[in-house]
């Protein structure tokens, strides 16, 4: 079923079109709101929640307790910095092959796979080194 079409949810949905570093709900809710004021927090998390389980933008787990969101829908892994905790797209081969390679001794079928990539970012390597 379609959905009834939200300003909202366009403006929510443009600003991550913008992004690159994965924001969370209330860095999206704080960007939004300078352009359409009376938004609510709780309007922005029922709509990032209706977009991603829609498919229209990925919702992260990352284990930091938040949610980060991204535009970007075509798989693809991420990396975590574990000194500044920025989040950005790795850009790599494709390790699709790991789903095949964990079923062989599953008894059951995977159907898929999330990896996340973690380490220090270069601005934090450049940081550190100086």
């Amino acid at each position: 079923m379609a959905q009834k079409y939200s300003r909202q949810r366009e403006l929510i949905k443009n600003f991550l079109c913008t992004r690159k570093d994965h924001p969370t709900a209330d860095v999206v809710y704080m960007n939004v709101r300078q352009q359409y004021p009376n938004i609510s927090l709780g309007t922005v998390y029922r709509n990032l929640t209706l977009l991603s389980d829609t498919g229209e933008i990925q919702r992260l787990r990352l284990g930091d307790g938040v949610d980060h969101f991204d535009a970007d829908t075509v798989p693809h892994n991420h990396f975590i910095c574990t000194h500044c905790g920025s989040v950005l797209d790795l850009e790599m081969e494709s390790i699709d092959y790991i789903s095949e390679t964990a079923g062989r001794h599953f008894d059951g079928k995977v159907d898929g796979h999330v990896t996340y990539f973690y380490g220090t970012c270069g601005d934090c390597c450049k940081k550190l080194q100086a």
